[in-house]
Parts: structure tokens; sequence; C-alpha cells
């Protein structure tokens, strides 16, 4: 019987990768769109959390598709670093106490991704 060798590092590192690009990706379209949850308020494109948005719906969808994963994996963790630091740290320590805790899981997932890459079924392997 043959033996077939799966990568399973590589398996799940992608899937790692496209569940946190699924799971941000909400975020922009909720921001931009209104879907899959009502806008949270009118959002101004000049400030911090209007860019929020179309940051969170490319940096999303680049990532489901694992096209320049290390890079834009990298811009995510420092703009979900700078998320927390600026909305949810002022509220308290505690990143459960201050709702931060999204915020800052993405941002150790998405530095994990920045080194690790984008693992299998990435368009990353094509180019």
């Amino acid at each position: 019987m043959a033996r077939t060798n799966i990568d399973w590092h590589g398996l799940s590192l992608g899937a790692l990768r496209v569940v946190s690009g699924i799971l941000l990706i909400q975020h922009g379209l909720q921001k931009i769109v209104g879907f899959p949850a009502p806008k949270p308020a009118p959002i101004d494109l000049n400030t911090l959390i209007g860019w929020s948005g179309p940051i969170e719906l490319v940096g999303g969808l680049l990532m489901i598709l694992g096209l320049f994963t290390r890079p834009v994996a990298f811009i995510l963790s420092g703009f979900m670093a700078a998320a927390y630091f600026i909305a949810h740290a002022p509220k308290g320590l505690y990143p459960l106490l201050n709702g931060g805790e999204l915020a800052a899981l993405y941002c150790f997932v998405f530095l994990y991704l920045s080194v690790a890459g984008s693992g299998s079924f990435a368009l990353d392997r094509r180019r």
C-alpha cells in the first residue's frame, strides 16, 4: 500500500489564513455596505475607523486568496495593534474588559502569517 505524505502544516496554515480572512472581511463589509450586520453609524472616510473598513475588506480578501500574504499580513498585524492601542487599551488594562481581545488575537495571528507564509492552496504559490 502506497503511503501518501500529507502536508498537515501547509494545510493548517492555509486554513488559518482563509478563516482569518473570512472573519476579517466581515468587519470591512459591515462598515462599508452594512452586511452582514447594519453599519454602526455613518462613517467618515477621513477618520481612522473610516479607513478601517477598506483595509479590512481588501486585506481580508487578499488573505482568503493567499495573495501577497506576508506583506499584507504584516500590515494587518500593525493595523490591529494600532486598533487595540487606540480604541481599546484606553478603556482598561484587560482585553476581556476593554473589548480588545479580538484585535489582539488578530494582531498575533497576522504577525504569525507574515512570518510563516501562506500555507497550502494560496495564489502566492503560483507566483
